[in-house]
């Protein structure tokens, strides 16, 4: 089967094509043609290589294009651009960037891994010098000359972002002030906001100066000091050196000029087999639409784990087998913000109401190894599901501790369909060093059945915030004294569990008044919960996740 198999693009998609393809059919003719200079590199990982936690190029660079020939006999061809496909004549014009000389390319099958481009805003000034995006490994090379030449002492980061917050630890460990300005009331939007607000507050205790709900109108250059100053609509910050990191978009160029449907989502329209519209073309990766595997729905989330398990399978399906689906994906993602970690999966709260579920959401603090172990740190997982069939939804975990580990526990169940009962079975490993006795998925699993079931009734911080000042509402903080006065919300007050077991009934509680019990992390006032609607009251709630999950001022 020596069919000629041209590639557009590279990174990972199409190198991942270009390979699986190669090994099961050794035979064929492999061409990879790439606008860049670099065929296959970590851009996952510019953000540490500006921080100099990856310390060479080399190390970002995975295979060169001399490596893809020597040991797959793949050619690769840098700083070509594909100008024009012709489908009816199954050729593609492709011209030099060096020489502007123009040649064509013939296929049996090609393949669009054309990727995605960085959003740049119409913004005044915004090709000044010393604004930047940080896509490539080009872009990563000329900041981290101006880092390593000290030229840099304040940076303006616009977007809030995975990648936006990963460089903005990274510049913050190089010794310069950064202030990060969103757009949106919330960084971090694909999580739930009450898990970007613990992120925020961590950011800001570690010197980022994060700006909120701000739109940058300008860009200016100061011909005094060479400054660039930020200009938004709530004042200018001086800059040395601008990011812009507002996002990604489909490169669907190519694809719309040869006629190829586009997706809701504005990428390109492919089945599960990576085929496009057209016979024999296929798209991959960033440029191409996915599906939710929980409601079906078309997805786009570019994430190079998902580049790479869709190239793959492109790579098995080129000679026309067709035997290798993508069944898509959950947009399952993890970070890492100087201690604080954080991990997604399926919908958030947001999302699955928008998509209609009637969703209950929990909020439960647990550790990530036994309590009394060394080292054993709080993580805070924040379980969705649904209230009709108890499918689980979704889930997001933030804490110091190690949260891999359970995001992809819940990932694998969600895949599979999993409810909220079948989370509370799994049997997970256990042993001190490594996890509690029940682990914190299956914790967050049983509180979930609870308010399921109805028996429990919680509210949540931003619900209480709103709560503070309300005569009808009584925020009972039942943590011992000591804890009380090291920190507490405002406007509580402090009765000890003990206490309050006691002498609920004496205590002059006003039966008629909305309850609300506060503990550290909810287990003593679930427990307390229980005791107070045996006496009668009736309007008792707990606070979801207690004071570690409560993202507001704390006295």
């Amino acid at each position: 089967m020596n069919k000629k198999i041209l590639i557009i693009g590279g990174v990972a998609a199409g190198t991942k094509a270009a390979s699986k393809v190669k090994r099961d059919f050794p035979d064929s003719q492999v061409t990879i043609i790439t606008k860049g200079e670099h065929i296959s590199y970590a851009g996952c990982g510019l953000p540490y290589f500006l921080g100099k936690v990856i310390k060479e190029k080399k190390e970002l660079v995975v295979r060169t294009p001399e490596e893809f020939k020597n040991e797959q006999g793949i050619d690769v061809l840098v700083k070509h651009e594909a100008v024009k496909v012709l489908p009816e004549e199954k050729k593609v014009i492709v011209k030099n960037l060096e020489t502007g000389e123009e040649k064509e390319f013939e296929y049996d099958k090609l393949v669009l891994a054309t990727g995605a481009d960085p959003f740049i805003p119409p913004i005044k000034g915004v090709d000044l010098e010393n604004i930047f995006t940080l896509r490539t490994v080009t872009d990563a090379l000329k900041i981290r000359k101006l880092l390593d030449e000290g030229k840099v002492k304040k940076a303006v980061i616009v977007g809030a972002g995975l990648i936006g917050l990963e460089t903005a630890e990274n510049l913050t460990h190089r010794g310069v002030k950064v202030s990060v300005i969103e757009l949106l009331d919330q960084i971090l939007p694909p999580f739930d906001r009450e898990i970007a607000l613990l992120a925020q507050k961590h950011l800001n205790e570690k010197g980022v100066d994060i700006h909120t709900s701000e739109k940058v109108t300008s860009f200016v250059k100061n011909e005094n000091s060479k400054e660039i100053i930020v200009k938004t609509d709530k004042g200018e910050i001086p800059a040395d050196l601008v990011i812009m990191s507002v996002g990604v978009r489909p490169n669907i160029k190519l694809a719309k000029d040869m006629g190829l449907k586009i997706g809701k989502t504005g990428a390109i329209k492919v089945n599960e087999f990576m085929e496009t519209s057209m016979p024999d073309i296929y798209a991959v990766g960033d440029c191409a639409e996915s599906k939710n595997v929980i409601n079906n729905e078309p997805a786009w989330i570019p994430l190079g784990s998902t580049a790479n398990k869709a190239g793959r399978t492109t790579g098995l399906n080129l000679m026309g087998t067709n035997k290798n689906s993508f069944k898509g994906v959950l947009g399952t993602s993890i970070v890492k913000l100087f201690d604080l970690n954080l991990a997604k999966t399926g919908l958030s709260e947001k999302d699955a109401a928008k998509y209609g579920f009637d969703i209950e959401t929990v909020i439960v603090p647990a550790f990530d190894k036994a309590h009394y172990f060394p080292g054993n740190k709080l993580i805070i997982t924040k379980l969705i599901a649904d209230k009709k069939d108890h499918r689980v939804l979704g889930a997001q975990i933030i804490g110091e501790g190690v949260v891999d580990k359970p995001i992809d526990i819940i990932a694998t169940a969600i895949h599979f369909g999993a409810k909220v009962e079948d989370l509370t079975q799994l049997d997970l490993a256990y042993a001190p060093p490594f996890s509690m006795a029940v682990a914190s998925t299956i914790t967050a699993a049983h509180v979930m059945l609870n308010k399921l079931e109805g028996k429990v009734k919680t509210v949540k911080a931003h619900e209480i915030l709103d709560k503070l000042n309300d005569e009808n509402v009584q925020v009972i903080d039942i943590r011992e004294e000591p804890e009380f006065i090291i920190r507490s919300i405002p406007g509580s007050i402090n009765i000890p569990q003990t206490e309050l077991l006691k002498r609920a009934a004496s205590l002059g509680l006003d039966r008629n008044k909305e309850t609300i019990l506060v503990c550290k992390v909810g287990k003593r006032a679930y427990m307390t919960y229980c005791t107070l609607k045996y006496l009668g009251f009736d309007k008792v709630s707990i606070l979801e996740g207690g004071i570690t999950a409560y993202p507001f001022e704390l006295e």
